[in-house]
C-alpha cells in the first residue's frame, strides 16, 4: 500500500475521531465574539495606550514647576577703619511663564493623542469580530466539505469491499475496481484537506482567546443571511465619513495642524518672573528685596527650522490621507464586486442543491450496484456532487468574507451580514 494512502488514512481516521466526554461545550458565533473581545491579550495593549494618552494629557495643560535658587557666600569689606567680614546670600523663587495659547495647544494635542488610541482600539475590536465570524464560517464551510468527502469516499471503500468479495474476473471489472480505488484516494485526499482547514481555523481561534494552541473548542454551525447591497455611491459616502483608516489619518492632520502652531508659539520666549531677596553682613545689614525678570535671547535658535520641520510633517499627513482616500475607494469597489459575484453564483443555487446533490450520488451508488449505471456515470456523479459541495460552500464562504470586509471598510458593523437562528447541534 502507498505511504501517501497511509498517511491520508490514518489523518482521515484522526478527524473522524468520536470526541470524548470531556470535549468543550459548544459555542455560538455571537457568544464566541464576546469571549474573543474579553479574553484577547491584544486588548490590553490598546487600552495601556489610552491609558498613557490620558496620563499625558493631564500634565499637558499645566504649569512649568516653579524654580528655587540660593547663592550663599562670604562678604568681606577693606576700608581706611579697618575690615570687616560677614555672611552674603541671595534667594528667588521664579515661575516660568509660557506664552499666551501654548497650554491649550499642548492640551489640543494630547486630546487628539486619547481620540487616536481609541480609535485605534476601536477598530482592532471590529476587525477582531470580523476575524472571527470568518473563521467561524470558515470552519462550518470545511465541515460540510470533510463531512461530504468522508461520505463519498465510504461509499468507494463499501463498493471496492464489495467488488473484492466477487473476484472480478476479465479486464473490464479490474479497470473499474482500480477506477473506485483512484477515486477514493482523492476523496479522502479532500476529506484530509478540508480537516486540516478546520483544524488551523481552530489554532487560530485559541489564539485570538489567549488558549493554548492545543485547547478544545467546538463551534455551533452557523447561519447567515447577506442584506441587500447600496448603491456604491452611497457605500463610498458612508466609508469616506466612518473608515476607521480616514478617521485615524483626519485624526493624525488636525493634530498636525496644532503642532504647526505650536511650534510658531514656540519662537516666542518662555520668560520666568519672581521675587527675590539678598541679605549682606559686614558690620553692617543690607537687605534688598525686589522683582526678577529673565528671558532668553533668540540669537541662536530662533525656532523657524522647527516651524519647517511641523509644515513638513502637515504636508505629509495630508498627502497620507489623500492616499488612504484612494485605496479605500478601491478596496470598497473590489469588495463591492466580489459580493455581487458570489452573490449572483448563490443566487443560481437553490438552498436544497446539497441535499438534491447529495440524494443523486446516493441513487447512482445504488443503481451502479444493481447494474443500471455505468462506472463512468457513477463516478461522475460523486465527483460532482463533492465538487458542488466545495463550490457552494466556498462561494458562501467569500461572499461572507466580502460583506464583512464591507462592513469593515463603512464602518457600520451588522449592517451587510445578520445572523440567522442558530441551535445546537
Amino acid at each position: 500500500m502507498p505511504r501517501i494512502y497511509v498517511f491520508l488514512t490514518l489523518l482521515l481516521a484522526l478527524a473522524q475521531a468520536p470526541r470524548m466526554p470531556g470535549a468543550a461545550p459548544e459555542r455560538a458565533v455571537d457568544t464566541l465574539v464576546k469571549e474573543v473581545l474579553a479574553k484577547n491579550p491584544e486588548i490590553a495593549f490598546y487600552e495601556a495606550e489610552i491609558a498613557a494618552a490620558r496620563a499625558g494629557r493631564s500634565v499637558a495643560g499645566r504649569l512649568s514647576n516653579p524654580e528655587l535658587s540660593l547663592e550663599i557666600g562670604h562678604k568681606r569689606v577693606s576700608s581706611g577703619n579697618g575690615t570687616s567680614e560677614g555672611l552674603a546670600y541671595a534667594t528667588s523663587i521664579v515661575q516660568p511663564i509660557e506664552w499666551p495659547g501654548r497650554l491649550g495647544l499642548r492640551k489640543a494635542i494630547a486630546n487628539r493623542d486619547i481620540a487616536l488610541a481609541e480609535l485605534g482600539l476601536e477598530r482592532f475590536k471590529f476587525h477582531l469580530a470580523s476575524r472571527v465570524r470568518t473563521l467561524a464560517y470558515t470552519l462550518a464551510a470545511n465541515q460540510d466539505v470533510s463531512k461530504a468527502a468522508n461520505e463519498v469516499a465510504d461509499r468507494y471503500k463499501d463498493l471496492k469491499d464489495v467488488m473484492v468479495q466477487r473476484e472480478p474476473a476479465g479486464i473490464a471489472p479490474q479497470l473499474e475496481l482500480k477506477t473506485i480505488e483512484a477515486a477514493a484516494v482523492v476523496s479522502q485526499s479532500k476529506a484530509a484537506k478540508a480537516d486540516i482547514e478546520v483544524q488551523k481555523a481552530l489554532l487560530e481561534l485559541n489564539q485570538l482567546m489567549g488558549l493554548r494552541a492545543d485547547s478544545t473548542l467546538t463551534v455551533v454551525r452557523p447561519a447567515f443571511t447577506l442584506g441587500e447591497l447600496p448603491s456604491s455611491e452611497k457605500l463610498l459616502r458612508t466609508a469616506a465619513e466612518n473608515n476607521y483608516e480616514l478617521r485615524i489619518r483626519r485624526s493624525e492632520l488636525e493634530q498636525q495642524g496644532f503642532k504647526v502652531a505650536l511650534a510658531e508659539n514656540e519662537r516666542y520666549p518662555t520668560f520666568t518672573v519672581g521675587p527675590y531677596v539678598s541679605q549682606e553682613r559686614a558690620d553692617e545689614r543690607e537687605t534688598v528685596v525686589g522683582l526678577s525678570l529673565s528671558v532668553p535671547l533668540p540669537v541662536w535658535n530662533d525656532g523657524k527650522a522647527n516651524v519647517t520641520t511641523a509644515q513638513a510633517r502637515q504636508i505629509q499627513a495630508q498627502a497620507t490621507l489623500n492616499t488612504a482616500q484612494r485605496e479605500m475607494e478601491k478596496q470598497v469597489m473590489e469588495a463591492v464586486l466580489l459580493f455581487r459575484s458570489h452573490q449572483k453564483r448563490l443566487s443560481l443555487w437553490k438552498d436544497d442543491g446539497i441535499a438534491k446533490f447529495s440524494e443523486a450520488a446516493s441513487l447512482a451508488d445504488r443503481h451502479y450496484r444493481l447494474g443500471a449505471v455505468p462506472i463512468t456515470t457513477y463516478v461522475e456523479l460523486q465527483d460532482k456532487y463533492l465538487e458542488a459541495v466545495e463550490a457552494i460552500n466556498e462561494a458562501q464562504a467569500e461572499a461572507l468574507e466580502a460583506a464583512l470586509t464591507l462592513e469593515e471598510l463603512t464602518g457600520t458593523p451588522a449592517s451587510l451580514v445578520r445572523p440567522a437562528k442558530q441551535k445546537a447541534e
